[in-house]
């Protein structure tokens, strides 16, 4: 009996017994069970504040915090008036360079379209970071420059201000000028009176897509890539980077309405908001195809973050991150249950 004295007190002392072992020299034993218990309890409670972490983590990178900060939505308000500044100027810009007489109508235009948006920029870039652009947004949002919350307010502020310019345009021309320009938005075809009757003539879509990942693809990795890499954006300075980005941007429009030399195209639109207005408020025609203005600036968009993450880091300043879209995916994809066993 004496041998069970000390397995008595041990399980004594565990549930709150006070019974002091009678043998100093031998010493206390737990229940297999009661250790694993322990270990058990233990693993959850850690799992649990895992993915509590992974979790809040998640959120900072996604920036779901952004979605209630009126700052970030006070910013959105210079996307939104730059946005209708921008389409009001240029959808005026492509109508008076057509409507004038002048043997280089598209050379004009796109010179015209290079001054409009180096100036809109430069007046936004303080404030929102000078996107105007839902492409430009979405690339940023990608590399992880903003977050992909903010990215949806931007985007809404721009189509929101596109549909408010080309009401504004819309106001002050006659429904002449209208209807024969089609509100200076993005076509790709258009019905011309023909020897039998009207035909469409313009672009076929295939290229229309082409040219607008083409298009958009060298206006990021020309332009913007200077931008979005704050060593070349701190080393050139502001104005000259938001001329560049101008310039890329004429010289683009100039180049996709020349290379095709179909009547009914209006050119690359390099900007989905910009094509979105005059096709809410003109209707009709414009929405022929309208997708291929939001298809090919998107593909573009991810093609250039592939080529961000796929060039030696030194090149592209992306450390430090927190919203890059990679690390995102592998924060929701990646098991949460990260606890040490020992």
């Amino acid at each position: 009996m004496a041998e069970n004295v000390p397995v008595l007190g041990d399980e004594e002392n565990v549930y709150g017994g006070s019974k002091v072992q009678p043998f100093a020299s031998t010493p206390m034993q737990v229940p297999g069970y009661i250790n694993a218990t322990h270990d058990l309890f233990f693993e959850l409670i850690c799992r649990s504040e895992q993915r509590k972490f992974e979790a809040a983590k998640l959120s900072e990178m996604l920036g779901l915090k952004e979605l209630f900060s009126l700052n970030v939505w006070r910013a959105s308000l210079a996307e939104l008036i730059g946005t209708a500044i921008f389409v009001f100027a240029i959808d005026t810009i492509v109508i008076s360079s057509y409507d004038t007489e002048t043997k280089t109508p598209k050379l004009l235009m796109g010179l015209l379209i290079a001054i409009i948006t180096a100036i809109v920029l430069l007046a936004t870039n303080p404030v929102s970071g000078g996107h105007v652009n839902p492409a430009i947004t979405l690339a940023a949002a990608l590399v992880g420059l903003i977050s992909l919350s903010r990215a949806a307010i931007y985007i809404l502020a721009q189509c929101v201000g596109a549909v408010l310019g080309a009401l504004a345009l819309k106001a002050v021309v006659n429904s002449t000028v209208e209807e024969s320009f089609s509100l200076g938005g993005c076509t790709l075809t258009v019905i011309a009176p023909g020897p039998n009757g009207p035909i469409i003539i313009g672009l076929e879509t295939g290229q229309a897509l082409w040219l607008e990942i083409i298009c958009t693809f060298v206006l990021l990795f020309a332009s913007i890539w200077m931008a979005f890499d704050y060593r070349q954006a701190k080393a050139l300075g502001r104005v000259i980077v938001v001329s560049i980005i101008g310039l890329v941007v004429g010289l683009l429009v100039f180049v996709s309405t020349t290379v095709t030399t179909s009547k009914g195209y209006a050119g690359a639109g390099m900007n989905p908001a910009r094509c979105l207005g005059p096709a809410l408020v003109r209707g009709g025609h414009l929405w022929n195809g309208h997708w291929v203005f939001w298809a090919g600036p998107g593909i573009a968009s991810v093609a250039f973050y592939l080529y961000t993450k796929i060039i030696p880091a030194q090149h592209f300043h992306a450390d430090g991150f927190k919203h890059d879209f990679v690390n995102i995916l592998k924060a929701m994809i990646c098991a949460p249950d990260r606890v040490n066993k020992k």
